[in-house]
């Protein structure tokens, strides 16, 4: 099977976009998921997603549940698995 015959009759897909807000500056925003960055940890308290606010500049860290990573893993989120330290 050819990679023309593999694909045939598939439809471009829109790009995944995240809406977010900035705590600093209060802007709210659209990001797409090379803009956000998933860290899963041991616990809720280590499990965090984190992104830099395109209108202030501010380095942004919040908590994700696991609605949240489930949301950010599913729409392509570069993600990062934390191991615990002994």
């Amino acid at each position: 099977m050819s990679v023309a015959a593999a694909f045939a009759g598939m439809r471009s897909v829109a790009p995944v976009v995240f809406r977010a807000g900035c705590p600093d500056c209060r802007g709210c925003f659209e990001l797409a998921a090379s803009s956000l960055r998933l860290a899963i940890g041991a616990s809720s308290r280590t499990t965090f997603y984190s992104f830099t606010c395109p209108d202030c500049g501010a380095a942004v860290r919040k908590p994700a549940g696991e609605r949240i990573v489930e949301l950010l893993t599913g729409g392509g989120v570069r993600t990062l698995r934390l191991h615990p330290t002994v």
